[in-house]
């Protein structure tokens, strides 16, 4: 696999994908035959954003993969000071062998990927969330057996970070994708153009809705997240009004196939995007989700760590 960075899950291929859920399937089957892979190597991570789910996953995975993670908040680093990411990314990559950054502007990750030597890859931003995309295909990949092509996921909320990596990942895997969102939060119509097109490539289907009925019918998963993301609590009180009537509850459920599944990457808030009934239900595999997250992102760092040469 010929890949520097893991930036967003478009720059891979199909094959490519399957390959990092093969040696993420084997890595939680049996964790000790990787406990020397990253022996003596050191990932940075760079959190402006903080997170429970994504440090500890980064943080675990190094250690259980035989390296060191190294906590860096805004607060650590000169970036939180001003000093130029080329200045920040020239030196970092003199001292580890990568970066995992969690930031607010994409552009961050881009730019430290653009000038760092070492492989970077993207924690989140506010315009993807490749890893946890990535996490939910695999976990849906384990629950339906390996059989995901013709399936359908259905994604209900806000049309951010979330929508756009599960957008990207759908044709990779060939799943068809409906994507439902209030009137005015529409995902990003650069991302809808290179997920449209990837679909038309891998010959799946992308649909973009305001109807929650026409997303989620016949769906064999169906996902949401919070309606107010991190960096946007002041305006949580006018989405809470804008999403009135989009909670995932079990009338919702019910129109999707019974064998459906249901997601979210958390936190969640019950009773606002989705019901109790819904998230603590025998259909839903949020902590298998958080769980695979340690998988998947061990399977990346493997992927572009292992074997590189200082």
């Amino acid at each position: 696999m010929k890949h520097k960075d893991f930036i967003e899950i478009h720059d891979y291929t199909a094959a490519e994908v399957q390959e990092i859920f093969e040696l993420a399937r084997d890595m939680k089957a049996q964790p000790g035959k990787f406990s020397d892979a990253l022996k003596g190597q050191t990932l940075a991570m760079i959190f402006e954003k903080s997170s429970t789910r994504t440090r500890v996953s980064f943080e675990v995975g190094m250690f259980q993969l035989g390296g060191h993670a190294l906590f860096l908040s805004a607060r650590d680093i000169q970036l939180g000071r001003g000093e130029p990411i080329y200045d920040t990314a020239k030196v970092l990559a003199r001292y580890v062998d990568g970066i995992m950054a969690r930031t607010f502007a994409h552009k961050t990750v881009t730019d430290l990927a653009q000038y760092a030597s070492v492989p970077v890859i993207n924690g989140l931003t506010d315009l993807s969330h490749p890893c946890q995309a990535m996490t939910d295909y695999f976990t849906a990949w384990e629950k339906f057996r390996g059989e995901l092509k013709g399936r359908k996921i259905a994604y209900v909320g806000d049309g951010n970070n979330m929508a756009h990596s599960l957008m990207y990942g759908a044709p990779k895997v060939g799943m068809h994708i409906a994507i439902a969102t209030p009137g005015g939060y529409a995902p990003d119509p650069e991302v809808v153009a290179k997920a449209e097109s990837d679909a038309q490539q891998a010959g799946t289907r992308m649909t973009i809705t305001n109807s929650i009925e026409e997303a989620v019918r016949d769906a064999d998963i169906v996902e949401t997240d919070v309606w107010a993301s991190m960096g946007q609590e002041e305006e949580a009180e006018k989405r809470r009004r804008d999403f009135e009537g989009w909670m995932i509850d079990q009338r919702l459920m019910s129109m999707a196939k019974k064998s459906a599944i249901f997601m979210h990457c958390l936190p969640a808030h019950r009773g606002e995007e989705v019901s109790a009934d819904v998230i603590d239900s025998e259909q839903s595999v949020i902590y298998d989700e958080a769980e695979n997250r340690l998988h998947i992102q061990k399977a990346i760092m493997h992927v572009l760590m292992k074997d590189r040469k200082r």
